[in-house]
């Protein structure tokens, strides 16, 4: 059976959703931050994209959402959208289930959360206390204290914990799901190094290995890692001889095409990669790889965009689109993509053949569909 992997174009926000060969979803970030009253907003409506996806297959939940971290990039308005088993008034009719929900450890222990991020919290640490629907990626030593403070047996609860290094539970390229997942980030010993809590630096990154007959496909998630983050994965799995962990036929670019994720100076056309990401993207990447850059459009050179300071940055970009054209690939931006009434998603079919551009849905008019069920 075919999987599929979808981004939706959301600016600089991330979200896509991966469809397993046996039907299963997992969703991997939600950041829907589409202003609701810019009729002209060129971002789609991501929960409306969801939900008519959801209404397609018969079904009102996802089998994981993953949060990646607690940026507001990564979870914007989550709280309209999910049923949130810790509170009532985050419960109704038309709101979408979690089956199992994965968030970094930092994501329970961070402290001065607002909004849609203190709402994750709230629900990890529910469910954490339930012993149930949840996944929690690295045990970190700082997580156990909390832990202990909040009088939570943390043997009881030790199965809930998945560290880097290790597959997910519950997933296998050689089951009906032909998927398994590789956990590259966060990292235990950066979380308790540090002094306060990393968001990008200790955010879930993983590979996906897809399986059809003797074919297999890899995709890599890197959430918002830095170069840094990115060099100590690659320096750590190449030292316990896991480098096939670390190939890829799609990439989905760290932090929206931001130059740190590559190296240290912006560059005057093409940042220079440090050895370790060099490695990660000249070697690891598949003939015909593709990567998807989830951000606004590439700026111009000379002009007021290409100053930003913030991502996308251009001279990152020309380092991808070197890195695929070396390898006969491509480098797609969600935001670049031809729209007419609504953003165009970007999706990819996985099969035997290996990873190919699939049509996408037609994208769901922003106005329709899209509102929010009450907030208490």
């Amino acid at each position: 059976m075919t999987a599929y992997v979808t981004f939706y174009p959301l600016g600089d926000a991330d979200s896509a959703l991966i469809d397993l060969a046996d039907k299963r979803k997992v969703l991997v970030d939600f950041g829907n931050q589409r202003n609701p009253d810019k009729a002209d907003d060129p971002r789609c409506d991501l929960a409306a994209e969801l939900r008519a996806d959801l209404r397609k297959a018969g079904r009102d939940s996802f089998d994981v959402v993953c949060f990646t971290h607690l940026d507001d990039d990564h979870c914007c308005r989550m709280g309209e959208f999910f049923w949130l088993d810790h509170a009532k008034a985050y419960q109704g009719e038309g709101r979408i289930k979690i089956d199992e929900l994965w968030v970094p450890a930092c994501a329970l222990t961070e402290d001065g959360l607002k909004s849609d991020a203190r709402l994750l919290q709230a629900e990890a640490r529910h469910r954490l206390r339930e012993k149930k629907g949840i996944r929690i990626f690295s045990r970190a030593e700082r997580l156990k204290d909390w832990m202990e403070r909040a009088e939570l047996d943390y043997e009881a609860r030790k199965h809930l914990f998945v560290d880097a290094g290790k597959l997910v539970p519950g997933f296998s390229k050689d089951g009906p799901e032909q998927a398994e997942f590789f956990v590259h980030s966060p990292f235990a010993w950066r979380q308790d190094e540090n002094t306060v809590d990393d968001r990008n630096g200790d955010a879930i990154a993983f590979q996906v290995t897809f399986k059809e007959a003797t074919h297999e496909t890899y995709a890599l998630f890197g959430s918002d890692l830095d170069h840094d983050a990115l060099s100590d994965i690659v320096k750590i799995t190449r030292c316990y001889g896991n480098a096939a962990r670390l190939r890829w036929d799609l990439m989905k670019l760290p932090h929206h095409c931001s130059y740190l994720s590559i190296g240290p100076e912006r560059g005057e056309d093409e940042t220079v990669a440090v050895d370790e990401v060099k490695w990660l993207f000249e070697t690891q990447g598949q003939k015909n790889c593709t990567i998807v850059s989830p951000s606004r459009p590439i700026p111009i050179a000379g002009t007021e965009g290409d100053k930003d300071s913030q991502p996308p940055h251009r001279q990152a970009a020309n380092h991808h689109r070197r890195v695929v054209s070396e390898k006969g690939g491509t480098f797609k931006v969600t935001m670049e993509e031809p729209r007419k009434d609504a953003p165009k998603p970007l999706r990819f079919e996985v099969s035997r053949f290996g990873l190919a551009p699939a049509l996408a849905a037609p994208s769901v008019v922003a106005t329709a569909t899209s509102a929010p069920a009450r907030q208490g």
